[in-house]
């Protein structure tokens, strides 16, 4: 393919979605990124999502669009702490699946880790398929300033791990059983939706913040709440957990109760669960655990912009300009285009 075709129809499809780059420390553009692609058949620069993250130098300073083209990529990736200003971007998140089988510990077992900082994923399937039973997380986000934008999330158990940092979530779908968001990051999610697959008492979330100091907590904006049978809308990992739904929308399978304090009733008064104005059979508060919050106006306007997250401060628009990797980043840019 022509380059200066290529550069255009990636330009085309990022342009297509209402999608926002987010970094934070100036890079040396703010307008261009460099451009990898990774195809299994072996028409981009990598045949692996791996290699094209090992390809970014260390403490990179430049923007990095790294296109995967659709496929079923089976690795499990680590996106290294010395490697920020990555975007990993598919065309579909349905055709562009990033999967792996695997159990054991919350930092050992997910398929994809992101643990540097300004990462951005979009139109990406992350999945762990080990199954209903143990902890299996499909991605772990431990780092400051990250976005996913109109990805898919799937595994059973602590399928987000939503570990430490600022992060912001759009249009995404995710989808486990048990605690399947948990952590204690800042994090918005906007216009997603959870689905749990939980036959019987299985919480959506397990926020972790412990101590009323930390400026940390999951934030539903305008959310959709599904379920196969049954589940809570959380439950407090860390005594000062906090979650806030508003403007969500909760199918019957949200049972009436609403939280659950993890068998530990002096979480009842230091976790901060509140809903606002959401709507569905099961947003009906009055039957709502007594030391939750049906929040008023006041309450909740401090949640319902993006200043938890510091968002105005370091979310930007997509890059408008594309180049081709130096030598220095990728021997193989001068292959097939």
């Amino acid at each position: 393919m022509n380059i200066q075709v290529y550069f255009t129809v990636i330009f085309l499809v990022a342009s297509s979605s209402s999608w926002l780059s987010m970094v934070g420390a100036s890079p040396g553009s703010l307008s261009t990124a460099i451009l990898m692609r990774v195809d299994q058949s072996g028409k981009g620069d990598y045949q692996k999502i791996q290699d094209a993250i090992d390809a970014v130098p260390s403490n990179n300073t430049e923007l990095v669009f790294i296109w995967v083209k659709p496929g079923m990529y089976r690795e499990k990736i680590v996106v290294p702490a010395d490697k920020p200003f990555i975007t990993l971007s598919g065309t579909k998140a349905t055709t562009t699946i990033i999967t792996w089988n695997d159990t054991g510990g919350i930092f050992d077992s997910p398929t994809f880790s992101v643990l540097a900082t300004d990462f951005v994923g979009r139109f990406l399937t992350i999945q762990n398929t080990y199954g209903a039973g143990a902890k299996a997380v499909a991605l772990r986000v431990s780092a400051d300033r990250a976005a996913f934008f109109e990805c898919r999330i799937l595994s059973h158990q602590d399928t987000l791990l939503d570990d430490t940092g600022r992060h912001f979530y759009s249009n995404c779908y995710v989808e486990g059983d048990t605690d399947f968001i948990c952590g204690n990051a800042a994090s918005l999610f906007e216009k997603c939706h959870l689905n749990s697959l939980s036959e019987g008492s299985g919480a959506i979330t397990a926020q972790r913040r412990e101590s009323p100091a930390e400026d940390t907590g999951f934030i539903f904006l305008g959310c959709k709440l599904t379920g196969l049978k049954s589940a809570l809308l959380g439950r407090p990992w860390g005594d000062y957990s906090r979650v806030v739904f508003a403007f969500t929308y909760m199918s019957n399978a949200i049972l009436p109760q609403g939280w659950d304090d993890w068998g530990d009733t002096s979480k009842q008064s230091t976790a901060f669960y509140g809903q606002y104005k959401c709507y569905g059979p099961g947003a009906i508060t009055s039957k709502r655990v007594e030391w939750s919050r049906n929040l008023t106006s006041q309450e909740a306007a401090p949640f319902l912009t993006k200043n938890l997250i510091g968002g105005n401060s370091w979310i930007r628009p997509t890059p408008t300009h594309f180049k081709r990797a130096s030598t220095s980043i990728s021997n193989n840019v001068n292959g097939n285009t």
